[in-house]
């Protein structure tokens, strides 16, 4: 699949996304509304208006947005780490965005508030194992990195953990199980500003540095023989990825796999370069987690969790992808 197929399917799910839910979209009423919107003429189906342009739009585009920068967030930590099982989560951010976000609502604190504390709490986490890292010397500097996220990771679930015990029964704990599941079922259009602006920054250093990450996948030496400052390289990386990361999951709550999955389908697509292989990533997570997020929402009397339904899916695709790519990494 080229990355215009891509773009069309991604299209086409998108239009499928808009039609389907409990007040149908028509290809026709669509057509009229945006005829009336963008003509500036008066709108003659109200209701339409507002599922399009208030309610499913923003939420579609929300989805889109969420899975492109978790699944670009994963290609680019599996290529510097160079290991296929890497995911957003490898240095604690999506735990630390829990944490935040679980004593945003032990706190009683409000929607923006509750998102606020979800991305502070993702930052803090990475700068913690930035940290550990620095201060430990004279070892491999990825195999520290890793294992000071798995520490940090473990630290903020402790926490987590805490105020779910501590959280009142009948109002907090429903809210903290229902925001670490995953969902954007209240996502709307001042939502669409949290999420992008920090995506769009993220991105720009990974499309700068795409040829460096090329080479860091030779290894920390051979990229510094080759010219490659791996140690600025690797921060900028890792910055940008635990920005998109952190502001994905602050909107969304946890939503886990496709930061692993998504990745590895773009790879067996159009190769490991990661000149192609971020815009593919970004493609194929925005459709993936738009797929999964129009199935929670339809396919029920009540919502299910996004986090649910991307581990049913992705379970058996990666070990799928696992019998037939997996010699590739070898």
């Amino acid at each position: 699949m080229s990355l215009g197929g891509a773009s069309l399917l991604l299209l086409a799910i998108a239009a499928l996304a808009l039609a389907l839910g409990a007040y149908p979209v028509t290809p026709a009423l669509l057509a009229t509304v945006l005829w009336s919107k963008l003509g500036g003429l008066p709108e003659t189906n109200t209701a339409a208006a507002t599922v399009i342009f208030a309610i499913r739009g923003p939420r579609i585009l929300g989805a889109m947005l969420v899975g492109a920068a978790l699944s670009s967030a994963g290609a680019a930590y599996q290529g510097l780490f160079r290991n296929p099982l890497v995911s957003p989560d490898i240095l604690g951010v999506s735990s630390g965005s829990a944490l935040g976000a679980v004593a945003g609502i032990f706190l009683g604190l409000p929607v923006a508030g509750i998102e606020a504390t979800a991305f502070i709490g993702g930052l803090f986490a990475v700068l913690a194992v930035y940290g550990i890292a620095a201060a430990v010397r004279g070892r491999d500097p990825l195999l520290v990195l890793v294992l000071s996220g798995v520490v940090i990771g473990a630290l903020m679930g402790s926490g987590v953990a805490l105020l779910k015990f501590l959280a009142d029964p009948e109002n907090q704990l429903p809210a903290i199980t229902f925001w670490l599941l995953g969902s954007l079922a209240s996502f709307d259009r001042g939502d669409l500003l949290v999420v992008t602006v920090p995506v769009v920054v993220a991105l720009l250093p990974m499309i700068l540095l795409r040829w460096q990450l090329d080479v860091m996948t030779l290894g920390d030496e051979e990229a510094s023989a080759l010219g490659v400052n791996v140690r600025l390289v690797r921060a900028s990386v890792v910055a940008a990825a635990t920005l998109m990361t952190a502001a994905a999951v602050a909107v969304s709550g946890i939503v886990g796999w496709i930061g692993l999955v998504v990745p590895h389908i773009a790879r067996l697509t159009i190769g490991p370069g990661f000149a192609r292989l971020l815009p593919m990533a970004a493609l194929l997570g925005a459709g993936f987690l738009l797929l999964v997020d129009t199935a929670a929402r339809t396919l029920g009397t009540i919502e299910l969790p996004l986090g649910v339904l991307t581990a049913v899916v992705g379970t058996p695709v990666f070990l799928l992808l696992l019998a037939r790519g997996g010699r590739g990494w070898s």
